[in-house]
């Protein structure tokens, strides 16, 4: 992979802002049921923490559509992280503003935030610049993580990365290679299969696909 990632760049004491997707399944009692992506994650964080950074994270969770949902804030999902690092994880109950900007300010190197959810605010899939601004400045570096949701334009995905040094974390990355390997020099017959429940977001992928594969089946 050409891009940089976060093994290129030195990140002892910087503050670092992370977009993982932390968009899991949570039941009627708030517990997370399936902590595959929060999982997924952990190699970043990891590293991030045993080099010395302050790991800012932010995620989205569902689909409030730009309101303050109770039923969708990242709580449980902080507790069940918490427990898989090892380690508090300070959830903060705002995106940006100045109880979130003084919360950053006081962190020290190896612990972890992670901000409310990003789509509390209607600006973030809008990837208004001022919203993407305001995410940038509680950072020194911008790492993206999050891989399912790389193709939406949002502030935390493609907005913060105009204010800020940006590279790749080790899932970005290593989804990256994984695809790039399998449409250079795939092994036939090469079948590809999409799933997901917006077909209409995928149009472009298909197009792309089509020449590639033997066959594309989609679900």
């Amino acid at each position: 992979m050409d891009k940089k990632t976060i093994s290129d760049v030195d990140v002892r004491g910087k503050r670092v802002l992370v977009r993982v997707d932390l968009n899991v399944p949570l039941n009627d009692a708030r517990q997370v049921t399936d902590d595959t992506r929060i999982r997924a994650a952990l190699p970043t964080i990891e590293y991030l923490k045993q080099h010395g950074a302050r790991v800012i994270l932010a995620s989205h969770l569902g689909r409030p559509k730009g309101k303050f949902v109770d039923s969708m804030r990242l709580d449980p999902v902080a507790e069940r992280l918490a427990a898989l690092l090892g380690q508090p994880v300070r959830k903060l109950n705002d995106v940006v503003g100045p109880e979130v900007e003084a919360a950053v300010k006081a962190m020290k190197p190896g612990e972890v935030v992670l901000l409310e959810n990003l789509r509390f605010y209607k600006q973030e899939e809008e990837n208004d610049p001022q919203f993407a601004k305001q995410l940038a400045s509680l950072a020194d570096l911008y790492v993206n993580d999050a891989f399912g949701t790389a193709h939406r334009a949002h502030a935390s995905t493609e907005g913060v990365a105009h204010h800020l040094p940006a590279v790749a974390g080790f899932l970005m990355a290593k989804e990256i290679d994984f695809l790039s390997k399998a449409l250079q020099s795939p092994e036939r017959p090469f079948v590809a299969i999409l799933g997901g429940a917006k077909v209409s977001d995928k149009i472009g992928v298909i197009r792309n696909l089509l020449p590639k594969v033997d066959k594309l089946l989609i679900g």
